[in-house]
């Protein structure tokens, strides 16, 4: 079912959104990594602090929560367990009641081993695992565990709007570009969001149909993909998973 609430980026730090879900005066909040810009919204717009929602406990996506307790002493925190500013701990296949709808959890681990993702009708908060044309790096999983949370996500409605935490967009259709040259779809996805980075405009959200034309971390096993990783030393015989470490090893050096 499409979204019936309005999803604006609030601009953190160098490149994270802060993404604000909000209808009939009332907002949740998705990886407050820092308070001043969300307040700064919250007031100008009128709307009432209901509810925020954690992906991960890295600083940039919950190092606001404290500041924002003060400010909104109400407002209910979702996230993974163990984060300091989490009112309420959730797990994959938990429901969150928001005013806009009810959110599904579920588990994605690989960038970290907490991660989790909102999905609420048609649109999906992903923090760090899906980003435009990525995915995130590998700091406590492993590749294999990133990989099968990519694939679930991957499972979900074609239509289905992707939100992630990063500006990252333009950065990774260049990898994108190496790694899967001859894929028409991202020389035409490159053109547009250049467009709208030039314009001062997000690139986001994208859908998972999209990123199922265009992301090399969900095409890793297209034949033109393995080719290119070949070049880079790979093996005839990797599987999808080597292939997704490789090309995830690959990224991480990319310049």
């Amino acid at each position: 079912m499409p979204a019936m609430f309005n999803v604006t980026p609030i601009g953190a730090f160098s490149d994270n959104y802060i993404w604000v879900l909000q209808q009939d005066g009332r907002a949740v909040a998705v990886d407050p990594g820092e308070a001043a810009p969300l307040l700064r919204f919250l007031q100008r717009e009128k709307l009432r602090l209901d509810a925020i929602l954690v992906t991960h406990h890295h600083a940039d996506h919950c190092g606001g929560l404290a500041e924002l307790a003060r400010a909104w002493p109400d407002a209910v925190v979702y996230g993974p367990p163990g984060i300091a500013g989490v009112t309420k701990e959730v797990k994959a296949g938990d429901t969150v009641r928001l005013p806009m709808g009810d959110a599904t959890v579920l588990a994605v681990p690989g960038h970290t081993l907490d991660h989790l993702a909102y999905r609420i009708d048609d649109a999906l908060f992903c923090g760090d695992t899906m980003f435009a044309a990525g995915c995130g790096r590998v700091f406590e999983g492993t590749p294999a565990q990133l990989l099968a949370s990519l694939k679930k996500l991957a499972q979900l409605p074609p239509s289905t709007k992707v939100y992630p935490a990063h500006e990252y967009t333009l950065s990774n259709l260049r990898f994108a570009l190496a790694a899967d040259p001859a894929n028409p779809v991202l020389a035409v996805r490159q053109s547009r969001d250049q467009g709208l980075r030039e314009r001062g405009q997000p690139t986001l959200p994208s859908t998972i149909a999209l990123e199922l034309a265009s992301n090399p971390f969900l095409r890793c096993a297209e034949p033109a993909i393995r080719q290119s990783l070949l070049a880079q030393g790979g093996r005839e015989d990797d599987d999808e998973a080597a292939s997704f470490a490789r090309l995830r090893a690959w990224k991480d050096d990319f310049r």
